[in-house]
């Protein structure tokens, strides 16, 4: 009886919170940086690979990034207008730097892992897996090895750096954002207009729309004073908490044999991309003085709602974040057809 529970949609959901709420909690007796999501990111990881049957449903999933789209936007200050003006050149040397980085990776996979040059290209592409699973079926590629590596490459960005980000500020931040609380009238008017703008990011195909939209509407709400929203404790650190455990339910769609197989690889690119990502970061804290672990989060090789939310856990800025990785991965679905057609040429 207990173990034809465990087998339906409903059972493995809960079983996957109950090993996200014990790395969630692991992590933060730890007082690790980040702790409620790399914790439960980290333990369902490791019991997805394992051989547990870990589930979160789609609609849990989406109502997850609306509320994480809401609380990141309270990381949003009246000041951000201010801030804007540093954007240009961060983006201008986003698109050099995120060549470099895919090129890193790919040098890895392809010379020294000796992965086809398809499978090799498409595993090093800096995030957008959906996507780029999508261009590389057409071309042939070998999938498992490009699902492998992608979700390795996320995995270890949650792990790594938080302490990368804490390492350059000197301090431990872990996690719940401001200490205020929106009121309930604040809640009665902003949480509908979140709610429409999660309906029309995804309608338009906005990168990350459930997120992306109720993260934009919430920091233009909170950075014009208009309302301020701020969801409480109780709501936002059991939403980190969910989306690490969504993060290590990815790894259920390959077994521990082929994780093994591709880990030496996936790891030798995720080094050379990540080392690349450190330089640019570097370079664009030091021309536009702004923090580090900021410059970082932004140049990361994947993650748009990670990074994103990483930007707000460890008091940085999430607006800086989020426009950023959005501009990454729209350039990505713009221009990599044609960036693909010319590197691996014509079908």
């Amino acid at each position: 009886m207990i173990f034809s529970l465990l087998e339906t949609s409903t059972g493995r959901l809960v079983v996957t919170v109950l090993i996200a709420v014990l790395g969630a909690a692991v992590f933060s007796y730890m007082d690790l940086p980040a702790a409620w999501l790399s914790g439960a990111m980290v333990f369902v990881s490791i019991a997805t690979l394992s051989g547990v049957r870990t589930h979160i449903p789609v609609r849990l999933r989406d109502a997850m990034f609306v509320l994480l789209g809401i609380s990141m936007g309270a990381g949003v200050n009246p000041d951000v207008v201010d801030r804007v003006s540093e954007w240009p050149v961060s983006m201008g040397l986003l698109i050099p730097v995120m060549i470099c980085v895919t090129y890193a990776g790919y040098a890895v996979l392809h010379f020294s892992a000796k992965w086809s040059k398809e499978t090799a290209y498409f595993g090093a592409l800096p995030g957008a897996l959906s996507y780029v699973m999508g261009l590389a079926t057409e071309r042939g590629a070998d999938l498992p090895r490009i699902a492998s590596s992608q979700s390795l490459r996320l995995f270890i960005l949650v792990a790594v750096v938080p302490f990368a980000v804490v390492a350059s500020n000197g301090e431990v931040a872990g996690g719940a954002g401001p200490a205020v609380v929106s009121d309930p009238v604040d809640f009665l008017f902003g949480l509908p207009l979140c709610l429409a703008a999660s309906w029309l990011a995804v309608k338009l195909r906005v990168p990350g729309g459930c997120m992306t939209g109720a993260f934009f509407m919430s920091a233009g709400l909170n950075a014009s004073g208009v309302l301020l929203l701020v969801l409480p404790d109780y709501i936002a650190l059991p939403c980190f908490m969910m989306m690490g455990a969504f993060i290590g339910c990815r790894f259920g769609t390959m077994t521990l044999r082929q994780f093994v197989s591709v880990l030496g690889a996936s790891l030798g690119a995720f080094v050379a991309a990540f080392v690349t990502s450190l330089l640019g970061a570097w370079l664009v804290a030091e021309l536009v003085h702004i923090p580090f672990g900021q410059a970082l989060l932004a140049y990361a090789p994947g993650g748009l709602e990670v990074m994103t939310i990483l930007a707000y856990m460890l008091d940085l800025d999430p607006a800086f974040v989020a426009a950023h990785q959005i501009a990454r991965f729209t350039g990505m679905v713009l221009v990599l057809p044609f960036i693909t057609a010319l590197v691996l040429g014509k079908k």
